[in-house]
């Protein structure tokens, strides 16, 4: 595929992305702080509900009708393989739990793959009415109700003393053996905050904060997020430095911190 005929696919894509994900925003805010809505336990223990199901449902629905050769992996629904080079990666809501106590920082992921690169990325926050977005090589941009897209880029602060870090979950650092390091960045950063899931990386990319964790993910939660990290001047790496999402965890960092804050995992 020649230069010209990628970015054209590309952006396609992300006009598709951008309208399947408002449609499943709309879908999802039927349910949100319903005092009847229903919640259950996958096999993991983690929360799904009627609203997870049918987003991805309809977002499915939307990219096999645009693109019926792509592939589709999902949370919620067994995977479809497609007949071309590109796949979507599916987070329906990130931030399940959030949802579920009806607080408002969770997000509808949508990643895309192409011959197995990340090349774009859409992250929407129903209840916030806010979308960052990417695709390579594009920027990334950050548009909040009816405003206009502005750029979204990572800040520029080079000390933790000054830096926001946030985290997920806290119990998990334990659980992987990290609880000093975990220690040290609430000890040392300027703010520490369970700004978690898809919002804590947005609010990177976006310059609000520094430094956000995962001690551990799955790929649909973070497929979205490596594009727009990466496009917006900063990074989407696992604790070994290496830009994947399917190595179990991850975090997003600016440029000048990303070294520092590796040698502090590493401990």
């Amino acid at each position: 595929m020649n230069t010209h005929s990628e970015k054209f696919e590309l952006k396609a894509r992300l006009e598709l992305a951008l309208t399947a994900s408002e449609k499943a925003s709309d879908l999802i805010m039927q349910y949100y702080q319903s005092p009847d809505l229903k919640v259950d336990r996958k096999s993991d223990d983690s929360p799904v509900t009627i609203a997870d199901r049918g987003a991805e449902e309809l977002l499915r629905k939307e990219i096999t009708l645009a693109f019926p050769e792509d592939s589709i992996l999902g949370e919620e629904l067994p995977p479809v393989e497609g007949t071309n080079e590109f796949k979507w990666i599916l987070d329906p809501i990130d931030g399940t739990k959030p949802f579920t106590q009806g607080v408002p920082l969770f997000g509808t992921l949508m990643g895309l793959e192409e011959n197995g690169k990340l090349v774009l990325g859409v992250c929407r926050f129903p209840a916030l009415n806010e979308v960052v977005y990417a695709i390579k090589g594009e920027g990334a941009w950050w548009k909040i109700r009816d405003q206009e897209p502005r750029r979204a880029q990572v800040s520029d602060k080079s000390q933790l003393s000054e830096s926001v870090f946030c985290t997920t979950t806290m119990t998990r650092w334990e659980t992987i053996g990290k609880q000093k390091a975990y220690e040290y960045f609430c000890r040392n950063s300027y703010l520490a905050r369970g700004w978690g899931d898809c919002y804590g990386h947005m609010l990177v990319a976006t310059g609000r904060a520094e430094v956000m964790i995962d001690p551990t993910l799955s790929p649909w939660d973070a497929a979205a997020l490596l594009p727009i990290l990466e496009e917006a001047g900063g990074h989407w790496i696992d604790f070994d430095g290496n830009p994947s999402i399917y190595t179990g965890n991850g975090l997003a960092v600016n440029a000048a911190l990303k070294d520092e804050v590796l040698k502090i995992i590493a401990q």
